[in-house]
């Protein structure tokens, strides 16, 4: 497989297109920063011809939105879509972002794609975050493919990372990771490390030598050949492992030369299903040359290796209101559905949404019936609403490439589709339809801003609307509690990129502020107040006068009001007005100014005036009694406690349960939860864990992930409840 001299004609100037499923590819570049992933999409755009220079892609073939060093922070933080043409076959390749902040991004990229590259940096390895996204393709047996970067770099050994993939990912079994090439090294330098300049074909044995700035095909000399020898033998007895021919072993076995075009069809078929995943390697053209070393390569395994959109099961699909339907083939003819997976904003064009036809043909001006599964807790609504389709295109650097049509299987940009966001169904507006939605990692790290001028303000509203429709991993919270607005984000880069976003596309600059949690007041036993409003100032005056009691109640009982006047003291019209009294005051609290909960509040006794006597003295007597109540009683400072369950690989359940109960938690349990990792269960304060998603990253190493949800209010140690009501008062 991808093994040939041939070169491709180049497609530079034209966008690529597709009239069969057959046709098409979709492949997601999977990796941590820095693996290289960028530089390899340019290297494979170099090499069918869809730029005509290395290094960037301009309007004529350039990979930049304004100029290289501006496009290239744009793609570190976003999924990008690059289409190119490999003899006859239109390759969609989806960039995907390595930091862990922007893991919407790449499971985005997984949802549009049909198979995964992962790039490895030979300088670096595997880290965890890699190791999760591998288990998440094999859950649904996503074809995958590796492809070793960095091989430049002193120390590094491909045959040594090929080894620690195998045992990183494949765990059980790593002889379903092997290499179908070996890197053939020129003369050491100075510093004791040799330069690749070419690679090894392990099942047709030939050289390609790219040591020209050229592809060239030879055959090995003899001192190359012992080198492929134990490697081959490997890759053929695991090729022949996932044969559906079961004769083909014993005949292996019994000294048969097997062919080597028997060979290369069922390693296609192994790799299109899931069950092997061939190792790669890759470096960047040189200054001139017009492919990189093992770039042919590469597409070859991606063109005849990977499947079609025809060969993956799409997204099972129910009618708006939820009924099922039949499972979407990739049809061109059949009914539409497609899936907006990414949306953005273009200055010049405006509003883009990223489009995945699984079913049908997409077309411009053809009006489409929008269906939104919603997520109110993350500021996005249902939608459920007719749109016209704008202009479709192909997007390629700053420069969008019109389309005519866009079939199922493809990939396509949508303009002017006002009202659909990420995760969003596009179908026939006659027989509306909604796919099953994609996991999209909880928000778990919150900022709070406010508007930094008059001006700002205006326009805040509007501008976290449009960016929270962008980023479906985003959640805006108007917290009534504390009256602070709140964005959720995934990490400390998130947030970062989502102020420059508010502040550069929609002109919105915001400050942020100390983050709040909903802190409540309680009643520590039972007091007794009276209150006494009243007051003759000429004309007519205000009499109210009322006792009450106050006792506390157990937690989540809220503000229980009793009338127990007797003999008409407080009369009957009245004792409502107390209630109000009573229960605005506790909205306001009475101590710490955070609100009053979990208290049973009993009116014993009053009195009234006949002229004098009215609905706001006695609202005002009720408040008096409460505060002079809680002057004489203890009050509790209440905080939030959540529910925490942590993932993280048993090498970090010390570390993680050690960390929580320096934060106050109580652990509650732990359960094994399969592949190396534990579930640990916790209660924590909310207030100790407003970081958490932050610490646990660097606690883990990239592999925690965890889960809070909120269980009830507590009282706060009295020291930190001390401490912080001292912390608010001197305004910190």
């Amino acid at each position: 497989m991808g093994e040939k001299t041939r070169t491709h004609p180049g497609a530079a100037g034209r966008a690529t297109s597709a009239d069969q499923p057959t046709s098409l590819r979709n492949v997601v570049l999977v990796g941590h920063s820095g693996a290289g992933k960028t530089t390899l999409v340019e290297a494979l755009a170099l090499a069918t011809g869809a730029v005509n220079r290395a290094g960037r892609v301009e309007d004529g073939g350039c990979l930049s939105d304004y100029d290289e060093i501006e496009h290239r922070q744009q793609r570190s933080v976003q999924l990008s879509l690059v289409p190119v043409d490999w003899g006859g076959i239109k390759i969609n390749v989806l960039d995907t972002p390595g930091y862990a902040d922007f893991v919407g991004e790449l499971r985005a990229g997984l949802r549009a794609a049909d198979a995964a590259l992962f790039v490895v940096s030979a300088a670096d390895g595997v880290d965890g975050a890699t190791r999760m996204v591998w288990d998440e393709c094999a859950a649904v047996r996503m074809p995958r493919a590796l492809v070793i970067t960095h091989l430049e770099a002193a120390r590094s050994d491909f045959d040594q990372m090929t080894r620690l993939c195998g045992t990183a990912l494949a765990g059980d079994d790593p002889d379903a990771v092997l290499p179908l090439y070996l890197p053939l090294y020129g003369r050491a330098g100075a510093d004791g490390h040799a330069p690749v300049h070419g690679l090894i074909g392990l099942l047709t044995q030939r050289v390609f030598d790219y040591s020209s700035g050229e592809r060239v095909e030879r055959a090995p000399e003899p001192d190359e050949l012992p080198l492929i020898e134990e490697a081959r033998n490997r890759l053929i007895e695991g090729i022949i492992a996932e044969s559906e021919d079961e004769s083909l072993m014993d005949r292996y076995l019994a000294g048969e030369d097997i062919d080597v075009k028997t060979l290369i069809g069922d390693l296609e078929t192994a790799v299109a299903r899931g069950t092997f995943h061939p190792v790669l390697a890759a470096a960047p053209a040189a200054e001139g040359a017009r492919q990189g070393l093992g770039t042919v390569e590469l597409l070859d395994l991606i063109a005849r290796g990977f499947p079609t959109p025809a060969e993956r099961e799409a997204p099972a699909v129910t009618t708006p209101d939820g009924k099922p339907r039949p499972a979407l083939t990739c049809d061109p003819a059949g009914p539409l559905v497609a899936e907006v997976v990414k949306t953005s904003s273009d200055p010049y064009v405006g509003r883009l949404s990223l489009v995945r036809v699984f079913s049908g043909t997409l077309r411009p001006d053809e009006t489409v019936h929008v269906s939104g599964h919603g997520l109110e807790d993350r500021g996005h609504e249902d939608h459920d609403v007719d749109e016209r389709i704008g202009a479709l295109s192909a997007p390629f650097g700053k420069a969008q490439r019109s389309l005519t049509k866009a079939i199922a299987g493809d990939l396509a940009c949508v303009a002017k589709l006002t009202r659909a966001e990420t995760g969003d169904t596009l179908s026939d507006k006659d027989a509306p339809l909604l796919m099953e939605p994609w996991s999209m990692p909880d928000p778990l790290l919150p900022v709070a801003i406010q508007a930094h001028s008059k001006a700002d303000e205006d326009k805040l509203s509007q501008g976290l609307s449009r960016l929270v429709a962008e980023d479906p991993t985003m959640r805006l919270e108007h917290n009534q509690g504390t009256h602070q607005v709140v964005l959720w984000c995934l990490g400390e880069a998130h947030v970062d990129v989502a102020l420059e976003r508010l502040r550069s596309r929609y002109g919105v600059q915001v400050d942020t502020v100390p983050y709040k949690v909903s802190l409540r007041e309680t009643f520590g036993g039972k007091a007794a107040g009276r209150g006494r409003h009243v007051k003759q100032s000429g004309g007519h005056g205000q009499y109210a006068i009322c006792e009450i009691e106050v006792e506390p109640l157990p937690g989540g009982s809220g503000i229980e009001f009793v009338d127990k006047v007797v003999g008409g003291a407080v009369p009957r019209q009245f004792i409502p007005s107390v209630e109000k009294g009573v229960r605005a005051q506790a909205a306001r609290g009475v101590a710490a100014g955070y609100p009053l909960v979990d208290v049973r509040v009993t009116l014993l006794d009053g009195k009234a005036h006949s002229v004098d006597s009215s609905d706001a003295a006695f609202q005002t007597a009720g408040a008096l009694a409460l505060r002079e109540a809680a002057g004489d009683a203890r009050i509790h400072l209440l905080e939030p406690v959540a529910e925490v369950t942590v993932l993280v690989p048993d090498d970090f359940v010390g570390a993680v349960m050690s960390d929580l109960s320096g934060r106050r938690g109580r652990v509650v349990g732990t359960e094994q939860a399969g592949h190396g990792r534990t579930l640990v269960r916790a209660e924590v304060p909310e207030i100790e864990i407003s970081r958490y998603a932050v610490d646990l990253r660097s606690l883990s190493h990239g592999t925690g992930r965890f889960h809070r949800s909120y269980t009830r209010h507590e009282p706060m140690p009295p020291q930190l409840a001390a401490k912080l009501r001292e912390q608010e008062e001197n305004g910190s």
